[in-house]
């Protein structure tokens, strides 16, 4: 009998892309400029995960977490501050090895993000153009984001792969959680941006820590 094909679904920062840097410089330019606190890296590993607005609201003073007016601003400057810095992310060393060899296996790949999908699908286009994409997803306004599964159970609709058949990658509680919520395999990474204590308490029910190591896990399932 035939094993039925599989997909792999990533999240995009701190999993596929080494980005951290680049989203805490967005965010601190702007705190320079307005003579406010700024925060090292390892602050920014738990500023991240959320989406876009809960970036910004974390790295702000607790003054402004209720003037949505004065969010909003802080939004749209981060918006154009990290469009000035995005491109110089790099995928993780072992990443493009394992994007080899999964497309030389006929693994099906989707990025599922909870970034803003115009950011999501520039930094694959542009950062992983020599591999082809079965599906990319960001954050969209009519779909939840993750852990809500709704955007991982899309993509395996798309993709037209039972969710039991696909492998969620991720680097954070969110990722976990919304593998566990969509009865996909949950692997977190011990790369990323949280620590592997956060991914197992999540859910996660392997660790990774190298990216071939999924490879391993693909051919026992």
């Amino acid at each position: 009998m035939q094993k039925p094909r599989q997909a792999v679904l990533f999240d995009l920062d701190g999993t596929l892309l080494d980005s951290l840097g680049d989203l805490a410089e967005s965010m601190n330019a702007i705190l320079r400029e307005d003579d406010l606190p700024t925060h090292g890296l390892d602050d920014f590993r738990f500023f991240i995960g959320d989406g876009i607005m809960a970036l910004v609201k974390r790295s702000l003073p607790t003054h402004l977490h209720n003037d949505q007016s004065a969010l909003g601003a802080y939004l749209a400057r981060y918006r154009a501050s990290y469009a000035q810095r995005w491109h110089l992310s790099k995928p993780f060393p072992g990443i493009a090895d394992l994007l080899d060899a999964l497309q030389t296996q006929g693994i099906a790949l989707g990025v599922v993000s909870n970034k803003p999908d115009s950011f999501t699908q520039q930094c694959v286009d542009k950062l992983f153009p020599q591999w082809t994409w079965d599906g990319v997803a960001g954050q969209l306004d009519h779909v939840p984001s993750k852990p809500d599964p709704a955007g991982a159970l899309a993509m395996a609709e798309k993709l037209g792969i039972l969710a039991k058949d696909c492998w969620f990658v991720g680097d954070s509680d969110v990722d976990m959680q919304t593998g566990v919520n969509a009865n996909m395999h949950v692997v977190g990474v011990s790369w990323g941006f949280r620590p592997v204590t956060e991914l197992r308490e999540a859910g996660a029910q392997h660790i990774l820590d190298q990216p071939a190591g999924l490879l391993a896990l693909l051919n026992q399932g």
